[in-house]
């Protein structure tokens, strides 16, 4: 196999012209005659001005850049899209599997014998490790770290989880105009990525414990200087697979799957993360059972103590002792044997003991709490399945019958949530519709406010039941993910006002309490939306998958 420069030659028929153009052109951008013989390092960087939590990426190529030179390899940067998820509309997610498809033709076109992916954002990581897992070239995923915390009025404030809870006080009107702004610019003061346990922290563990990621880089602070030793490592890592090669198929596999499941839930995790994993899982042929992912939250603690479930955040995390802390805790329930980008077992990198914040990560016998903090429901309502995060749930709300609030979509729910004249009540069930893949690229609507007639009475929660997603910071008794969606037909399409619904946590399902006959004649008497005919919207459209298979193309999956 042809190394370096020599590798996937442009075809002019001539290969020995091809390789003395392409040095020439090397030449051209200030190489040297030994780098050109040296093995390539790919390094994929995603800066953006429209994406915060990208900030930082510039100094981590420069010492990615630092660790290959140091081994004798040819760093070379390539650009490829940038996925800030509060930038973009309607939805970052609309927009991950093009980054997916970019990250994996650029990988596979350039001639690079290993790559470092560099990306944050919530769905930056699942885009780049999809790609990267499709072209198999030796990849390592090397995340920006999360925000360092504000403070406000003696307290601790983090994007985005003390977004959504000072929001709600302003919209309850427990706080003012005037504070309200004061706390906008103390939310989010460092480079980085959201300072909670929310998607893109979630997803950082996940490419940890997977072994795609180097241990002990999840959690370091955007700001730390330890985010740039890791890069400096993750380059001189990357060199090494460039001259002994590690595939990611060999990396991500059905048991480092199932140990990113485990963590998933004993980290108290995105929801997201659950979409995400199935896609990546889904470029290798890996399916994630709906079954399988209760059977593991059953029986698998929260053990960390961090906000949207707990009270601590990413900074705390990293002090306690980080995803190691975690792993060595769920040791018995691990698949020890999967090895990752420096060719360790996971047994292997679990030896020996260090200091943990037991205030943070706790101990298996001790935990947050008993079960896991993500489950699937399935029911009439979702006969695909939905997701339900139990751990940022209020607990009375888990056994709950109530009266359907239906909103048909987004503008509707925009345009009728703080209407004083809504028919709602405190122990009603808020439905929205429409807010799937197909529908709308599934944004993160699901967490539907709380209409403000209820939350000026004081009200904090509810059941809320949608097809799209919510942050992964963000909290409440919420049912998302649910499948087929109503875009396609699934049984939320057809959701009336005053329908009953039931939601049942202990026995993991969610029914609407309509007679089958009814839903099935209202079914035959609706009317499907016309799609998009051209562009990214089209093929978006015509070929994403439901939320259980991961909303990736169907062409796209793995065999």
């Amino acid at each position: 196999m042809k190394k370096g420069l020599s590798n996937g030659l442009t075809n002019y028929g001539d290969r020995e012209f091809a390789l003395f153009l392409r040095r020439s052109f090397a030449r051209s951008m200030g190489q040297s005659e030994k780098l050109l013989d040296a093995p390539v390092v790919g390094i994929a960087a995603t800066p953006s001005g429209f994406n915060n939590c990208h900030r930082s990426i510039p100094e981590l190529v420069e010492a990615v850049s630092r660790g290959v030179l140091a081994e004798g390899g040819m760093p070379r940067v390539f650009p490829t899209i940038s996925l800030g998820e509060v930038f973009l509309n309607p939805t970052s997610m609309k927009f991950r599997n093009l980054m997916a498809m970019d990250t994996e033709e650029m990988i596979r076109a350039q001639p690079m014998d290993a790559v470092v992916l560099i990306g944050g954002c919530d769905k930056t990581v699942p885009a780049q490790l999809m790609g990267a897992l499709s072209a198999n070239v030796p990849a390592i995923q090397l995340v920006t770290g999360p925000m360092s915390t504000g403070r406000h009025k003696g307290e601790r404030l983090g994007a985005c989880t003390d977004c959504r809870r000072f929001w709600a006080r302003f919209r309850s009107g427990e706080i003012d105009s005037d504070e309200i702004e004061t706390v906008e610019g103390r939310l989010a003061q460092t480079a980085g990525t959201c300072a909670v346990m929310g998607t893109a922290s979630s997803m950082a563990c996940i490419a940890e414990t997977m072994g795609i990621a180097l241990p002990y880089s999840a959690a370091i602070p955007a700001v730390n200087a330890d985010r740039l030793v890791i890069a400096e490592c993750s380059g001189r890592t990357a060199m090494a697979l460039a001259r002994n090669p590690i595939l990611p198929s060999q990396i991500i596999t059905e048991q480092s799957v199932e140990n990113a499941l485990r963590v998933l839930m004993a980290i108290g995790g995105s929801t997201n993360a659950i979409i995400h994993l199935t896609a990546i899982a889904g470029r290798a042929g890996i399916k994630i059972s709906y079954d399988r992912l209760n059977a593991i939250s059953d029986e698998t603690p929260v053990l960390v103590d961090l906000k949207p479930v707990g009270e601590g955040y990413m900074e705390d995390f990293y002090a306690a002792g980080g995803i190691t802390a975690v792993l060595r805790e769920l040791k018995p329930l691990l698949h020890l044997e999967t090895i990752n980008v420096q060719g360790r077992t996971l047994a292997e990198r679990l030896n020996g003991e260090e200091w943990v914040d037991r205030k943070i990560v706790r101990e298996f016998a001790n935990p947050v709490s008993r079960m896991g903090g993500l489950i699937a429901l399935t029911g009439s309502l979702a006969p695909q399945g939905a997701i339900f995060k139990r751990a940022a749930a209020t607990e009375s709300l888990f056994e709950h019958e109530g009266r359907a609030v239906v909103f048909e979509g987004l503008e509707d729910l925009a345009a009728r949530i703080d209407d004083p004249g809504l028919d709602v009540k405190p122990d009603d069930i808020l439905v929205l519709k429409n807010a799937g893949p197909k529908a709308c690229g599934m944004p993160e609507a699901g967490y539907l406010p709380i209409p403000r007639k209820l939350a000026q009475q004081g009200v904090k929660d509810m059941v809320r039941i949608s097809d799209a997603r919510m942050s992964g910071t963000a909290f409440g008794t919420v049912v998302l993910h649910a499948a087929p969606e109503a875009a396609v037909g699934g049984p939320l399409s057809v959701v009336q006002n005053g329908d009953r619904i039931r939601l049942s946590v202990r026995n993991k399902r969610i029914d609407l309490l309509v007679d089958q006959s009814e839903i099935s004649k209202r079914l035959a008497a609706r009317k499907p939306v016309e799609p998009p005919r051209r562009g990214y919207a089209a093929l978006y459209q015509s070929t994403v998958t439901q939320a259980p298979q991961g909303c990736d193309f169907d062409f796209l999956a793995g065999p």
